[in-house]
């Protein structure tokens, strides 16, 4: 895979994660707290879609992943 679809992958995890730790009809909701995080990441999505740099792709080609068009 390559670091832009490593970051999506991530992306979506952690969105759907967050969700499930953050939505009180959830059998493992925690607070609803997460959902700030839920916020945190589609607001880093729309930022690197407006700027086309994100930070999680950065720190994956550092640590050897593969960059892709």
């Amino acid at each position: 895979m390559t670091s832009w679809q490593l970051v999506r992958v991530i992306a979506g995890t952690f969105t759907l994660l967050s969700l499930a730790l953050g939505i009180p009809g959830s059998p493992i909701f925690v607070s609803q707290w997460w959902l700030a995080f839920t916020a945190f990441v589609g607001l880093n999505l729309l930022q690197s879609g407006f700027t086309k740099w994100c930070l999680m792709e950065s720190i994956l080609r550092k640590l050897g992943i593969q960059g892709g068009c």
